[in-house]
């Protein structure tokens, strides 16, 4: 492996930390989404939920604290798939 691989998985790593460390400090709903937007917008790691299920093949995270986070992530999306739906039955 190149000096040059191992520097970006470093890199990689500590953007994976981090992310689940933010994790762990969601204290709220609104926290975690505007969490999920941050990364969206700010990083190329993937989507939030995808990385929850990277962390809990790692065993970064317990299983109870992924259950808590992917149930909020799926209510927003089921939130937003709903109101998406009423909006082209309106027109």
């Amino acid at each position: 492996m190149s000096h040059e691989h191992q520097e970006m998985d470093s890199f990689v790593d500590c953007i994976h930390v981090a992310i689940a460390d933010q994790l762990r400090a969601c204290r709220t709903p609104e926290q975690l989404l505007d969490l999920e937007r941050m990364v969206s917008l700010k990083t190329d790691v993937g989507p939030l939920y995808r990385l929850i299920c990277d962390f809990l093949r790692d065993r970064t995270v317990a299983p109870v604290e992924a259950a808590s986070w992917m149930g909020t992530l799926m209510d927003n999306k089921e939130k937003e798939l709903n109101a998406c739906r009423s909006s082209n039955y309106v027109k």
